[in-house]
């Protein structure tokens, strides 16, 4: 798990429901904050996206709870994008306390490139990615 992309963040009270627990779309929000800080880390930004008249989709999210999250916890948040054959990819990541590995929360992603003029999924969100990433080897690329 060393190896993956990681992302920390602090609860907040805001983002908690009325048990005080962490908000099921907080997760969500969460999660996909880890996403574009992997793709940031890959020197992919969103205007070089644009630039190249794509964006990123999400086409399906799946949550996992595992254990309770509350204000004040902090959460590491892993990332890891896996590219098929097809026009779409999956993201699966992690929610872990950071003093113990507890996993809290998995988050599976289904997400692809819409091609903004077409408004249809480019063939492969691969090689858009590669075009624009400074550091692909850090996306996996």
């Amino acid at each position: 798990m060393a190896d993956l992309f990681t992302v920390r963040v602090t609860v907040r009270g805001y983002e908690t429901d009325a048990q005080g627990h962490l908000n099921g779309n907080v997760y969500l929000q969460h999660a996909e904050h880890a996403r574009w800080e992997l793709l940031r880390a890959a020197g992919i930004e969103q205007k070089a996206l644009l630039a190249k008249g794509v964006g990123p989709v999400n086409l399906e999210s799946t949550i996992r709870y595992h254990r309770e999250v509350v204000v004040g916890d902090d959460v590491d948040i892993t990332c890891a994008f896996i590219f098929g054959e097809g026009k779409s990819f999956r993201v699966e990541q992690t929610f872990h306390r950071p003093d113990d590995n507890t996993l809290v929360a998995e988050v599976f992603n289904v997400g692809g490139l819409l091609d903004l003029k077409v408004r249809k999924l480019v063939a492969d969100p691969r090689e858009y990615f590669r075009a624009v990433a400074s550091d692909p080897g850090v996306f996996g690329l």
